[in-house]
């Protein structure tokens, strides 16, 4: 006997629909026999990837851990989640009580925003925590964009979205969006709309120092210099204003604050001295900064190739200039802002007109003095804060102006693996084992949670509700997908939101439950609706709000609250033909609310109600990047530059112990040119070391032609050599850890972003001794 279910892929950012078929498993319960795409999804429209496929896979994995883990000693103990949850008090309430709340830390995964129950209650925990120690991968992917787009909108969700399936221009910087289905760019099956986009007559130019699958596909591919794309953007921003090119059009050019002092910035940036310093020809910038002017429609897109760079956000802001100049800001084909059903922070507050952002935040980390930035620190600061000694802390166990003057001794990770996805994870690893408390939430026992005290395990996503709350802001169509659990929880096992509630409840020594945080959680979300000028239930007692969802608990609850008071909600009653949490129940498919449309200026939330060309914090930074400019062009050319790529199916290190994700066109190699090859003396399938600053590999060369000279190129997520994880499968084929090269000291200065692109290495073939026959 079989059943179908409906729901949204969660492993990657592409929120595709799927049809799940359950059928019986081998010990009586119920699993997954089979995924595909559900044709009826009106965003997705059966369109499917490998990740989707083997998400019953994942469900099975034996690997997967089921039981919460107590480490004692080397050796890992299974027990009750009540023994778990004891221990981890045990441990945190201590700390908390004698070293103050910045003496435990908490870092929080990519995974945690594919997530429900983790998006809305990570929260909940880090505020009856108290710490101000949040670290998270925001700070090794996307927070120069969040910066750029606070400064230039007002708040950090406020990113622009290109419009791909109107625009007859598009330009991508950093991306590969034929491999990784989009980033900060929800849009099921990118590979079908970007050939979509080439069949009708649009053009497709990819900047990038690979020849990527979507530079491959690509009416263009400019090879540029790794971490110098911020050059090449106000080349081309220079170039459209110099030019009399610049008309950002009636629905922006209303709105608009700093257009003259943008265009004194950029006079440094001449197309013949970017030129110099990308590899791209002076006579190509302008050309592509007149065809971006002249385009029906027009969109630049930048991802984690320019955002992992010591220029993230001033390369995040100038793609929104170019964006502004030509014209293509709000607007369609251009760059426009989704309207998340759940609500954000640009559909909330005054409509116009907000608090902006604070950047840098007003905390700083204990050992460099790294300023917080949207209420976290520098994951590249994460060991040092632990391994530092408190020398310098002052009596009282504070230091002035740092988050805290002791030293970080105990941390939460949630659904992360700094220790391969972060800068000098072999640093980061030996730190972890000194902690005096760890404590994982976790669906694995991987080379970061095999240094933790406690492990809780996640649950499989097929047993858990799901519905995209973050992703909502980063779509290009307006939609609302909630999928109920396709498979109950296993025995024993608990969903991810009871798993935080009662941790926090924990490492508060009991002082309050699980049960009362939840209570204080969902009124907090009904006041914070209530209050909101914005919401359909704008003035209602926060108490009536609460009793309408009273039926429902924890993350169905919060999201119902969301959803009724939301920009498209039915106001409890208010708006009769209005969303709430039953009709998208009444919807398996999900519901397609429609296409972007202008919103300017409503959008808005900085202080002036206009958008922000040229910040203070911006122009600071052009002048930084005026003068790296200059340093380039003296600069000697002939070291190498080691930069990361994506693999389809290797969205997070976890996936390698998934078989369905662990072999395909996954090799973890060194790609490096043929030139450099052949001066090296090294042949594809030669073992090469690898040397940065920090650190040292060795890995299999594979000499190709898709590398510009000058760089070579290593995926991230791999080294799973560890024998203490349990990974077995991927074990088999462990790789390399590309982040044991990569350096924790530079950052992005505004985003306090790791600079995981463009780092100098030298390479060498490793010649390997024959042992002589014996006689």
């Amino acid at each position: 006997m079989t059943a179908t279910t409906h729901r949204t892929c969660p492993l990657c950012e592409a929120t595709c629909g799927l049809t799940v078929t359950i059928g019986p498993g081998p010990d009586g319960a119920g699993e997954a026999i089979g995924v595909r795409g559900d044709a009826e999804d009106p965003f997705s429209r059966g369109y499917i990837c490998p990740k989707g496929v083997a998400l019953g896979q994942l469900h099975s994995d034996p690997a997967r851990l089921r039981t919460p883990l107590v480490r004692r000693g080397s050796s890992w103990t299974e027990v009750s989640w009540d023994e778990a949850f004891a221990e981890a008090g045990r441990l945190l309430a201590p700390l908390l009580r004698e070293h103050g709340a910045d003496s435990v830390g908490v870092y929080l995964g990519n995974p945690t925003v594919h997530n429900l129950g983790l998006s809305l209650y990570s929260r909940t925990l880090i505020q009856a925590l108290g710490t101000g120690y949040r670290f998270s991968a925001s700070t090794v992917d996307q927070m120069p964009k969040q910066v750029a787009s606070g400064l230039m909108y007002g708040t950090e969700l406020s990113i622009a979205i290109p419009d791909i399936d109107r625009t007859d221009y598009l330009l991508v910087l950093g991306a590969n969006p034929m491999v990784s289905n989009g980033s900060l760019l929800t849009a099921p099956d990118l590979p079908g709309r970007l050939r979509a986009l080439r069949r009708r007559g649009g053009r497709l130019v990819v900047v990038d120092p690979r020849r990527t699958r979507t530079a491959e596909i690509a009416d263009e591919h400019l090879a540029i210099r790794p971490g110098t794309d911020a050059l090449l953007l106000a080349g081309i921003a220079r170039t459209l204003i110099e030019e009399g090119l610049a008309d950002p059009g009636p629905q922006a050019a209303p709105h608009l604050n700093g257009l003259d002092e943008l265009g004194v910035a950029l006079k440094p940036f001449t197309p013949e001295a970017v030129a110099a310093a990308t590899r791209v020809p002076a006579d190509t910038v302008r050309r592509i900064a007149r065809e971006l002017s002249a385009a029906p429609s027009a969109a630049v897109y930048g991802r984690i190739g320019t955002t992992t760079t010591a220029y993230g956000t001033a390369a995040s802001w100038l793609v929104d200039v170019v964006n502004t100049l030509t014209g293509n800001l709000d607007r369609p084909g251009g760059v426009m802002w989704p309207e998340p059903a759940a609500g954000s922070p640009t559909t909330t507050g005054e409509p116009g007109r907000g608090r902006g952002v604070r950047v840098p935040g007003s905390r700083r980390t204990r050992v460099r003095g790294l300023p917080s930035v949207f209420g976290e620190f520098p994951a590249g600061a994460l060991a040092e804060e632990i391994d530092t000694p408190s020398a310098d802390a002052d009596a009282d166990g504070s230091a002035s102006g740092t988050a805290s003057g002791s030293r970080l001794r105990g941390l939460i990770t949630i659904a992360g693996n700094p220790v391969l996805s972060t800068p000098n994870s072999s640093r980061l690893g030996t730190a972890l084992a000194s902690l005096d408390a760890m404590v994982s939430v976790d669906a694995y026992l991987n080379e970061t949670t095999r240094h933790a005290h406690v492990v809780l395990p996640a649950a499989s996503p097929l047993a858990r509700s799901h519905y995209d709350l973050v992703f909502a802001s980063f779509s290009i169509r307006n939609t609302a997908h909630w999928s109920p659990p396709s498979l109950p929880l296993g025995p024993g096992e608990l969903d991810e939101s009871e798993v935080l509630l009662r941790l926090a409840a924990a490492a508060l020594g009991g002082t309050v439950t699980a049960q009362q945080l939840d209570d204080l959680t969902a009124a907090d979300t009904a006041r914070r609706i209530a209050a909101d000028p914005s919401s359909p239930a704008h003035g209602r007692d926060p108490e009536e709000l609460l009793a309408a969802v009273a039926h429902r608990s924890r993350q169905e609850r919060l999201l119902d609250l969301m959803l009724r008071g939301g920009p498209y909600g039915d106001g409890f009653g208010a708006e009769p033909e209005g969303l709430s949490l039953d009709v998208l129940a009444a919807a398996p498919h999900g519901l397609d609310l429609g296409p972007l449309r202008p919103r300017l200026p409503g959008v808005l939330r900085t202080p002036s109600g206009r958008v922000e060309l040229a910040p203070p914090q911006l122009l600071a930074e052009a002048a930084r990047l005026a003068v790296h400019l200059a340093e380039l062009g003296s600069a000697p050319t002939d070291g190498l530059l080691l930069i990361g790529r994506r693999q389809l199916r290797s969205n997070n290190s976890w996936m390698h112990n998934v078989p369905l994700l662990a072999g395909g066109s996954n090799r973890c190699t060194l790609q490096l040119h043929p030139a450099d090859a052949e001066r090296l003396g090294i042949d594809t399938g030669q073992q090469v070391q690898v040397r940065s600053r920090v650190g040292e590999l060795h890995a299999e060369a594979e000499v190709t032609d898709g590398v510009m000279p000058g760089v070579v190129s290593l995926p991230h997520g791999w080294g799973h050599d560890d024998p203490a994880t349990r990974l077995p499968l991927a074990a088999r084929e462990p790789g390399v850890n590309s982040n044991v090269l990569t350096d924790e000291i530079p950052l992005d200065l505004l985003s306090g972003t790791a600079v995981l692109n463009g780092i100098p290495v030298e390479v060498r073939g490793v010649v390997r001794e024959v042992a002589a026959a014996a006689p």
